[in-house]
């Protein structure tokens, strides 16, 4: 391996080692504050809580990819050694999502004030008071932290995100303190519930961006002068298809809450959540090692340092190996681990945690192929199958909850729909890789 590829794995390895502490701390908190805020909300509030903070996750997507599609361009001009470009594309990315958001608040505002949003999320009015205050409430805080989170995307181009993921875990303590604060002050209605946790991450953000481009590296700081737009097309050319996959990963994902709220009720949205942050936490472990290699993949591949990349993914081989391991061994101890979380407030399920556990597994499998094809901005056949899936996932939910009437078969849906986009990532891994090697050889 030459001397690039051995300052790029030592980075790398300095940021799973932090990544890997920061994203544990992530973990620990996500594990706090489901007991606390279930007995701040009761099952049913918290059910709604659950629903609304998926919701908000589709405002990150609006900003139609451009956050990847800049962290691949930042990686990219780094490893040319452009400063200047970098400047442009903080620039330009910046002022696109201002761009972007301004009329999305609006719009957001609009929706919520004259629909009726009770009967849209399935939520009964009785239990729950002030829905439209606290989901314009939500947004807006959501839609000012959609601008600034861009600085973790850029931190990432900078083969950085162990910083990212520092912010992400501050901006989290911040709100289970609050949050902590709030319960023992009696303060424990839903709007307090979601004004903690979407203005906490606001706050940390603001601060990053300040530090950043004030401090830190203010070579980069974002201009008027130095929006491009003819950059901004080209983020957003590549940012278009990360938005697509992000838009359909996102069906996949949160409109199973939606599903659940509507078709059974807010209170079954709990014990499904419980069972996702248990098991995911596999997926917390993997992202903090994994999410490294996506723009040290960049960086290798625009040098042609092909060597490097079939290396580590031996590596990432043995890591899915392992992490399949504990899954089961997670599942094995899994009603136990609940009753220590939660208590006997909420039941699930065996087959719930079961069905879970695969679905996590299949997720972590296809996503070790699925980061280094980002890298090297290989999209169209995760596109092709990303979207049938999202297509599918709908109608198969519902048709399966009418048929077998439990969430259980919902998480059974998503298996089944992600599996054909884990045998198209290894099959476009394998070809573009062998290839490229036999070219290196002769």
């Amino acid at each position: 391996m030459n001397t690039t590829g051995n300052q790029r794995s030592r980075l790398l390895i300095k940021n799973i080692g932090a990544s890997f502490i920061v994203k544990g701390w992530s973990a620990i908190i996500v594990l706090l504050m489901v007991p606390l805020t279930l007995k701040m909300l009761g099952v049913y509030n918290n059910g709604v809580w659950l629903t609304i903070s998926a919701i908000l996750v589709w405002i990150d997507l609006m900003d139609i990819g451009l956050g990847n599609g800049f962290r691949n361009a930042v990686a990219s001009y780094i490893a040319q050694d452009d400063n200047e470009k970098v400047r442009k594309a903080v620039s330009s990315t910046f002022f696109m999502l201002t761009a972007i958001m301004l009329p999305l608040l609006a719009i957001s505002c609009y929706v919520i004030y004259f629909c009726d949003m009770y009967s849209i999320l399935g939520i009964n009015q009785q239990f729950t008071s002030n829905l439209n205050t606290i989901l314009i409430c939500a947004v807006s805080l959501t839609c000012f932290t959609f601008i600034l989170k861009s600085v973790g995307n850029f931190y990432m181009g900078l083969q950085l995100p162990a910083v990212n993921n520092f912010i992400i875990c501050t901006g989290q303590t911040i709100g289970l303190v609050m949050t902590v604060i709030a319960y023992i002050c009696g303060s424990r209605s839903l709007l307090v519930v979601v004004a903690i946790n979407t203005l906490s991450p606001l706050i940390v953000w603001t601060l990053s961006a300040i530090y950043t481009f004030g401090f830190k590296f203010p070579q980069y700081r974002p201009s008027l002068s130095h929006i491009n737009l003819r950059m901004s097309r080209s983020l957003c050319s590549t940012g278009v298809q990360f938005f697509i996959l992000q838009v359909c990963s996102i069906i996949l994902l949160t409109s199973t809450n939606v599903i659940i709220s509507k078709i059974f009720s807010p209170a079954e949205v709990t014990p499904y959540q419980i069972t996702y942050r248990y098991f995911s936490i596999m997926l917390v472990i993997f992202n903090a090692i994994c999410l490294p290699f996506w723009n040290a993949t960049t960086d290798a591949y625009t040098r042609g340092d092909l060597e490097w990349i079939h290396y580590t993914a031996h590596k990432l081989n043995l890591l899915v190996g392992t992490i399949g391991g504990c899954l089961i061994l997670m599942l094995a101890v899994s009603s136990l681990a609940y009753m220590i979380w939660v208590g006997d407030s909420v039941m699930i399920p065996f087959e719930l945690s079961a069905s879970m556990a695969l679905y996590i597994f299949i997720l972590i499998a296809s996503m070790r192929y699925s980061f280094i094809l980002n890298g090297i901005n290989v999209l169209n056949i995760q596109l092709y199958y990303t979207i049938g899936a999202a297509i599918t996932f709908i109608p198969l939910s519902i048709m399966a909850s009418s048929l077998f009437g439990t969430v259980t078969s919902l998480v059974m849906v998503m298996c089944i729909v992600n599996i054909p986009g884990l045998i198209a990532n290894i099959w476009k891994y394998r070809q573009i890789f062998s290839q490229k090697h036999g070219e290196q050889e002769t």
